[in-house]
């Protein structure tokens, strides 16, 4: 850890959640959109996908993962470096929750440390934390190598994994809490990142993490979101995995 990130930590620590937490989509998806824009061949990965989609049970989150992120299949680095540059310029953080920007400025104005804790990869979530001006970003650690696997292996960063590598970095929360930290997130999944907390906010959480919240004192935010109910948001998602979004 460097020492500024030290005498910041000293002072406090603000861990956010992305997808859902700070920007209403999935932006796994919003990147396959924008790359499938850029390159029409690509969509032919949607069948590769679906076909996979019965053994879900057996591959898991991680597994699903490395076949949806078939649509880079042959990408180059510096190739993907453009697309991410150019994507995170489109919709970040124009498209991010005010509330929750809001939120990062008066963290970063306290002089806390500022970290991004993401599942989505890590090839465009350091690109989404530099531009946002968190002081570490962290996602799934996706292999590319000179060119992009079909099945690229990866650690998917959800759940307990979050903890483990900002373990890595912060140290060992004592007595499994951060001193003056504070938790963002939208999901049941980030429970491990948000009990390690001592503050927690969640954002338009399910029933069950509202009532969790509750049990927790944490705090609730429920910011206008760019769809009008569950049909209207699958009919979006749906376009975007077509890259018709």
């Amino acid at each position: 850890m460097t020492s500024e990130h030290r005498e910041k930590l000293e002072r406090g620590l603000a861990l956010f959640d992305f997808d859902g937490t700070m920007i209403p989509w999935d932006t796994q998806i919003l990147f396959a959109d924008f790359v499938l824009k850029q390159e029409a061949v690509r969509r032919l990965y949607f069948p590769l996908f679906l076909g996979f989609l019965p053994f879900f049970g057996i591959l898991g989150d991680e597994g699903m993962k490395r076949v949806f992120l078939s649509y880079l299949w042959k990408t180059e680095p510096t190739q993907l470096e453009r697309w991410v540059k150019a994507f995170v310029a489109e919709w970040v953080p124009g498209k991010c929750y005010p509330e929750l920007i809001e939120r990062l400025e008066k963290h970063r104005e306290a002089g806390h440390l500022t970290v991004l804790a993401s599942a989505s990869p890590e090839f465009y979530i350091a690109e989404v934390g530099r531009v946002l001006g968190f002081d570490l970003a962290f996602g799934t650690p996706v292999e590319v190598g000179e060119k992009m696997p079909l099945f690229p292996d990866l650690r998917n960063h959800k759940s307990g994994e979050k903890v483990r590598r900002l373990s890595e970095y912060l140290g060992q929360p004592e007595s499994g809490i951060w001193a003056s930290s504070h938790g963002y997130t939208d999901s049941s999944a980030d429970l491990p990142m948000m009990d390690a907390c001592e503050a927690g906010t969640t954002v338009n959480p399910s029933e069950r993490l509202t009532e969790i919240a509750a049990e927790r004192n944490w705090e609730v935010l429920r910011p206008q979101v760019p769809w009008r109910g569950k049909a209207d948001k699958l009919r979006k998602m749906a376009g975007f995995m077509l890259g018709l979004g």
